[in-house]
């Protein structure tokens, strides 16, 4: 693959980075320096033609409320592409959204993967992004896309560790000299807490709720500790028992009780990774501490909760949400780089 032109080589060059998740897709437009996509990974379907009537926003407000002739399907999950052929038809309607149908100059495209990926899935993943209509397209990490778009200097010659907690996957990673020197990604994210509090509302309530319902909850009233006051939320679903629709309340420590165990399997897959870090590396970490991102680590006080089980100083990145694609834009003058690293680390 050749190097990208520089910008003042040739002035219709296009590069986006772009972070395909689970719950949400973001792209960040290299030449305009700015987040130009923010939209969930959602895509509205036709059963017989399997024609895509529509992706992003608009996909996800038909979310449960479709008719037998559509569906609305998530073509990620646990951070990996389950449905190859709709995740292509999405990327290119990403793609069309952010550079218009009549697209002469294709851009070239840095995308973002977890780590514990096999060879087959990021095939899987560069493939469909080429068949969207991209000229060229690379693969970062996402954890390593997180550090850089957290601040991170990932090249310098001093360990930093990063917890990125996505909607399907979590990675962490300790990071020194640009190359990933421990890491673990599992499939307990951002997803699971909805999972867990649509599970605890039905076995505890007889209530059953949605995914955006669950979603809302943990949002506003979500918390790794409990709060110093207790919060509450009215909510809305269908009664196991009556068939008929019925509105509870919930507070802030029965959603703490229902995602704790998702919480604490990250916590301590932190923990195996620390134990796994060179002496001289976990240093550094001692001193600089951990940063987290990605929208599961907004939970209030997660970041407390994993300083309390690590005894190591825990931040919160500024731009949580948007670390990764604003990683992958950086990464975008690093493409060649970041092939030397891949091919040392095999």
């Amino acid at each position: 693959m050749a190097k990208l032109f520089h910008k003042s080589f040739f002035s219709m060059n296009k590069s986006i980075g772009i972070d395909l998740g689970t719950a949400n897709t973001l792209a960040y437009y290299k030449q305009k320096e700015k987040i130009v996509l923010n939209e969930p990974s959602v895509v509205a379907v036709d059963r017989v033609t399997k024609k895509v009537l529509a992706a992003g926003k608009e996909a996800k407000e038909m979310l449960g409320k479709t008719p037998d002739n559509i569906i609305a399907i998530r073509p990620l999950k646990e951070g990996v592409i389950a449905d190859y052929d709709v995740t292509e038809q999405m990327l290119n309607h990403f793609i069309k959204k952010v550079f218009g149908k009549f697209n002469i100059f294709l851009p070239e495209v840095m995308i973002c993967v977890p780590i514990e990926v096999t060879g087959v899935e990021k095939r899987a993943v560069l493939e469909a992004t080429l068949a969207a209509g991209v000229k060229r397209a690379y693969i970062i990490e996402e954890a390593r896309a997180a550090a850089l778009g957290a601040g991170i200097d990932i090249s310098a010659p001093e360990g930093s560790m990063i917890v990125d907690i996505g909607g399907g996957s979590t990675d962490i990673a300790v990071i020194s000299l640009g190359g990933t020197v421990v890491s673990r990604s599992i499939r307990t994210a951002g997803n699971n807490f909805d999972e867990d509090i649509i599970k605890y509302v039905k076995k505890k309530h007889n209530l059953l709720i949605g995914d955006r319902t669950a979603e809302q909850i943990k949002i506003k009233i979500g918390a790794a500790l409990p709060l110093e006051q207790e919060e509450v939320m009215d909510i809305k679903g269908r009664d196991l028992l009556t068939g008929l629709p019925k509105t509870i309340v919930i507070n802030s420590n029965e959603v703490l009780e229902a995602i704790e165990d998702s919480l604490m399997v990250i916590v301590n897959i932190v923990k195996q990774v620390l134990e796994k870090t060179p002496p001289e590396l976990a240093a550094d970490i001692v001193d600089k501490g951990i940063v987290m991102t990605g929208g599961g680590s907004m939970i209030r006080h997660f970041t407390k909760l994993m300083s309390n089980n690590t005894q190591l100083p825990v931040t919160l990145a500024d731009n949580p949400l948007e670390s990764v694609v604003l990683g992958a834009g950086i990464a975008l003058d690093m493409a060649d780089v970041l092939r030397r690293l891949e091919k040392a680390e095999r």
